[in-house]
């Protein structure tokens, strides 16, 4: 049986834990929300189970759909067995429309579909607040090479594609999301997570947010909209 060790690390929303097998780690996930980088705090309860379960999901679909990522399996309501990669530190963010800082940033409503979808890089630590880069930034400050960069974009698309899919099929629109890579034994992994708490997710017919944008907005109802994507998703499987 897999015996957890010491903390690796903790963010805003997960802790990482060692194992005794040096491949691996375990994801736990807590009820914390954070907004604003960290200016707006709060607790959605059972978030943390929702996105574990919302996490296993995703990635199983990945898994099936050949896109190689470091989820092995569920170990309880709050934590995921998952491969120990070395993060590269650069999230890609895709936008299928315009919403939160990019509207802003582009004066569109938010909602306005983009096509094709939108392609960002941000700088991934404690002190650049998810500072906007590009690929000379990445290449400058030695983050990934291009190859790997081209990999992480084109796999990233590909990502969207999936997931708009699935989400379709229960109504629910993905306006877009943030991913995190890693390396492992040469290959490049998509890590971190996929969840309400890294991705805008829109009731087709209503427009109703699924997703953190309550807690950022202050829209209330937070534990009911985690749930309800939780639900629906779970219902497809079935």
């Amino acid at each position: 049986m897999l015996q957890t060790g010491e903390l690796i690390r903790e963010g805003k929303t997960k802790r990482v834990y060692a194992t005794d097998d040096p491949n691996l780690a375990v994801l736990y996930f807590k009820d914390e929300a954070m907004a604003y980088h960290g200016l707006k705090r709060g607790r959605i309860l059972g978030k943390g189970e929702v996105n574990n379960q919302v996490c296993r999901t995703f990635f199983q679909l990945l898994t099936e759909n050949g896109i190689p990522n470091h989820y092995v399996s569920q170990l309880d309501n709050r934590q995921s067995v998952i491969l120990r990669c070395d993060v590269i530190p650069v999230k890609v963010k895709v936008r299928n429309r315009a919403a939160g800082n990019l509207a802003e940033r582009l004066g569109l409503s938010e909602g306005t579909p983009l096509d094709p979808p939108v392609v960002e890089f941000l700088l991934k630590n404690a002190l650049s607040d998810d500072a906007l880069i590009n690929m000379t930034h990445i290449q400058a400050l030695r983050l990934a090479t291009r190859e790997e960069m081209d990999t992480i974009t084109d796999t990233a698309l590909r990502v969207n594609e999936i997931i708009s899919a699935y989400m379709a099929e229960i109504g629910i629109e993905l306006i877009d999301f943030a991913l995190e890579f890693g390396r492992f034994e040469g290959r490049i992994l998509v890590a971190d997570e996929i969840s309400p708490d890294v991705a805008r997710f829109w009731d087709q017919r209503t427009g109703e947010r699924l997703d953190i944008d309550r807690f950022r907005r202050d829209l209330g109802d937070c534990e009911q909209a985690y749930q309800e994507l939780l639900q629906r998703m779970m219902g497809l499987e079935q």
